[in-house]
């Protein structure tokens, strides 16, 4: 399918209009199936008719994409056959704009109104019903950045944030602004604002998980884990030390240190090695190649580009500028240029191996 129009783009990820308005009526059902799908994962819908309309505007900001949609009424279900086909790990966080909706989920059934916020998990089925015209903001992000365990997640989707809420009265302004101005916003500024969204969602599902670190069995785990998501956030962030980390989840540094000593690693030690993993992708990226390998190097919070070198050097064997030479002269191949899971041995230094 091709997009109705495509909206200017800064640099920070594709601006797509998908709209009804040019696509015959015959063919309407079809393209507004797939318009869905592509912006939230595949979904068998339901129209009253064939004379209907709909647009969706999407935006990639960082790690999330988000998503205004307005249409007629219809009904969305997600089955399993589809789960297992799409292969989608992605939290839908939906603000209802105008109408009303109702979504069903894990056994409960919610109703939502202007105003209102719901979270759903694209990996479990579901029902959405749009019985009149509506408007919907959405996020759409990978489950692993909210740091989140199965069960949590479970307790958390298909339950309302009502906006006369604490959380709810600071979440539903932010989010109907965000994706009302997603596509103004330059790259930098984009991850900045996607970052924030994420700690935001993490510090709603501490209030309604009624969390906090050690209270819970396993939360040692459950913490670590919500920490690693934090630092994956923050990674570009040169003001990202075991202190700044620490008091961020009220915790001591060296609680923080026995977290991850479990896993046999420092701190420091993972956050470097992540970083070496995002500039080695990045050095061969063809989008940024002509970059200078400081850039690169600052733009991962390294401060000092001679000890960005010697670190690179010490993790792959070579000189951040050997390896763009080869990747550029002899090609990387995909397995090698796309970013790896942290706990891989590919992703760690020679050192630890």
């Amino acid at each position: 399918m091709t997009p109705g129009s495509r909206l200017p783009a800064d640099g920070h990820g594709p601006d797509n209009l998908y709209t009804t308005d040019s696509v015959p009526v015959r063919q309407r059902s079809a393209y507004w199936r797939d318009a869905l799908s592509r912006t939230f994962s595949a979904v068998n819908i339901v129209v009253p008719d064939d004379v209907y309309s709909g647009t969706i505007r999407t935006s990639q900001l960082g790690s999330l994409r988000v998503a205004r949609v307005e249409c007629d009424g219809l009904r969305c279900v997600r089955n399993p056959r589809m789960i297992a086909r799409a292969n989608s790990e992605e939290v839908i966080v939906r603000l209802q704009g105008r109408g009303i909706a109702r979504l069903e989920q894990g056994g409960r059934e919610v109703y939502l109104h202007p105003g209102e916020i719901v979270l759903y998990d694209m990996t479990r089925p579901h029902r959405m019903d749009f019985p009149e015209p509506h408007q919907t903001k959405s996020l759409v992000l990978p489950r692993r950045l909210l740091g989140l365990e199965e069960s949590e997640l479970q307790r958390l989707t298909a339950t309302p944030i009502r906006p006369d809420t604490a959380m709810g009265a600071m979440l539903s302004p932010f989010l109907a602004r965000l994706v009302d101005t997603a596509p103004t916003y330059p790259s930098h500024i984009g991850e900045l604002l996607a970052r924030n969204a994420v700690d935001l969602l993490t510090a709603l599902a501490d209030e309604r998980l009624g969390r906090r670190a050690g209270e819970t069995p396993g939360a040692d785990r459950a913490l670590l884990v919500r920490i690693q998501a934090f630092i994956v956030r923050h990674l570009a962030d040169p003001d990202l030390t075991p202190e700044a980390i620490a008091r961020t989840h009220h915790i001591s540094e060296r609680y923080l240190h026995k977290l991850f000593a479990q896993n046999d690693v420092t701190v420091g030690r993972w956050i470097q090695r992540l970083r070496l993993e995002e500039c080695r992708r990045e050095l061969v990226h063809p989008e940024v190649v002509s970059h200078t390998v400081a850039a690169v190097a600052r733009r991962w919070g390294f401060t000092s580009a001679a000890h960005f070198s010697r670190v690179f050097r010490a993790a792959y064997g070579m000189s951040p500028r050997e390896w763009r030479d080869v990747g550029i002269v002899g090609g990387v191949s995909k397995a090698r240029s796309e970013p790896l899971d942290p706990g891989s041995p590919l992703a760690r230094p020679r050192a630890e191996l």
